[in-house]
């Protein structure tokens, strides 16, 4: 080989590889989004889901659910938390432009002090815990908390009961109106002493309630459990259903793991222009990295539906 080719050729394979490091090394943050997955929807993962992966720190947490291209959080617990800790989540989120779903809104309602019942000092623990969730609200940048009325006051007819929880989800309403949030009322399957169970009447409160601070949150695991026929029972509530959660029946873990064909639903869910939060309020059915790795493939699959 003539000594000129030889320098020629030695100078472009080594450009070539010094090119290629250099890409490889000099990823920008744009580059690096691009190679997250890219979800339809956004569905919002929650703290433990992913700690065998993450750590048990909240904010690494958060960082890997971001990192694999989820773009939503919601915290049951966030009302309990350290203000230090729920300010540094909200930060976390903003910097990875996630969007913070629910939170439960403490003694917003429950079995001890059921809103059913049309007590004063019920409703007065219940104002309480509305003034207090507007103030995490604004820590974490949250729109929807989640409101579970409690249980039945049997010695009351229903429709009194649900005058009574009206009335006073009317109250918690002014302080959430002026702030721009949003409380959900929660329908559940827990026990059969719960007094809002099902999404027909959920949407009767709601419309009583008539307020853009009071919506349904539609649980697609309860509600599975509860009445089924999910798509046609979400098209007759539509108009009210602010937030969705997400399990799969049996056993409340991911999708795919149960009778819910979550891919069909999805894909109704999204041709409904729905681009609120889908809560992942569901376990992992295996252990361990290989489980939550699971959940991950299993979002991947029930959202490729376009």
């Amino acid at each position: 080989m003539k000594r000129r080719s030889f320098i020629q050729k030695t100078a472009l394979t080594s450009g070539a590889i010094s090119m290629a490091g250099g890409l490889s090394y000099a990823a920008t943050p744009a580059e690096e989004a691009m190679a997250k997955h890219q979800f339809n929807l956004k569905y919002a993962p929650h703290l433990g889901m992913f700690k065998h992966h993450a750590g048990d720190d909240p904010i690494d947490q958060i960082n890997f659910m971001a990192e694999q291209g989820f773009t939503a959080f919601e915290d049951n617990g966030m009302m309990k938390r350290d203000v230090a800790l729920q300010t540094k989540m909200g930060e976390t989120l903003a910097k990875n432009n996630m969007t913070m779903g629910v939170f439960v809104v403490d003694k917003g309602g429950n079995m001890a002090n059921t809103l059913a019942a049309g007590k004063k000092e019920y409703v007065d623990i219940f104002l309480d815990g509305c003034k207090k969730a507007v103030e995490v609200a604004k820590r974490v940048n949250a729109k929807w908390m989640t409101v579970v009325p409690g249980g039945f006051e049997r010695s009351l007819p229903i429709g009194i009961q649900n005058a009574n929880v009206i009335e006073a989800l009317r109250r918690g309403a002014e302080i959430f109106e002026p702030h721009g949030l949003v409380m959900v009322l929660e329908p559940l399957s827990d026990s059969p002493n719960l007094h809002l169970q099902t999404s027909e009447q959920t949407y009767l409160i709601c419309k009583g309630v008539n307020s853009p601070s009071c919506k349904i949150l539609y649980d697609i695991y309860h509600m599975q459990k509860t009445e089924g026929h999910l798509i046609h029972n979400m098209e007759l509530t539509w108009d009210e259903i602010a937030y969705i959660q997400i399990g799969d029946n049996p056993g409340r873990k991911e999708p795919t793991t149960g009778e819910i064909n979550y891919k069909n639903v999805f894909k109704w869910i999204h041709e409904k222009g729905f681009n609120g939060v889908l809560g992942m309020e569901h376990g992992n059915s295996r252990d361990g990295k290989q489980g939550e790795q699971a959940v991950i493939d299993a979002y991947k699959e029930v959202d490729a539906f376009m």
